[in-house]
């Protein structure tokens, strides 16, 4: 067995130049990812960041929130979460046929569903707010809402 590291500067200058020069093609899914990163280099200066404010998987029900006598929680189904910057408030239904939400202050725009790799999907935000969207894949998400008041993003969420 030899020595590691080589005791001569020459053998490890040739041994590490050799396991440079086999190292092949960067990966497909190293590139993707380093793409994704890319786009966030200006992010901040686009974007104000919400933070997760409710999680129906893992939080007791909102703090102030009011039930009637007859209405009892979903067994599971659906999944409800808050987002806040600020004044702006993002809330969203997760179920198996997708995504619903709504933005408040109410305004019109356009909302997007990201995950690393890109826009998974795309919608309007009608005039009160509301919006729908495809079931997110697994992984982490972040919704990106822009109205001509405001524009917000998300904090990354695996949604499944």
């Amino acid at each position: 067995m030899e020595q590691w590291p080589p005791v001569d500067d020459d053998a490890l200058t040739a041994e590490l130049g050799a396991a440079l020069w086999d190292a092949g093609p960067v990966p497909e899914e190293f590139l993707t990812a380093a793409r994704a990163a890319f786009t966030w280099r200006n992010v901040d200066a686009e974007l104000t960041l919400a933070e997760l404010t409710f999680d129906s998987a893992c939080d007791a029900e909102p703090a102030g929130l009011t039930r009637s006598a007859g209405s009892t929680r979903s067994a599971g189904s659906t999944r409800t979460l808050s987002f806040r910057s600020g004044p702006v408030v993002l809330e969203v239904e997760v179920s198996e046929a997708g995504i619903v939400g709504q933005l408040s202050p109410p305004r019109g725009g356009r909302v997007s569903a990201q995950t690393a790799s890109g826009t998974y999907d795309e919608a309007p935000v009608d005039a009160v707010g509301f919006f729908s969207l495809a079931a997110p894949p697994p992984g982490p998400v972040q919704l990106r809402a822009r109205t001509a008041g405001y524009a917000v993003a998300t904090a990354w969420v695996s949604l499944r």
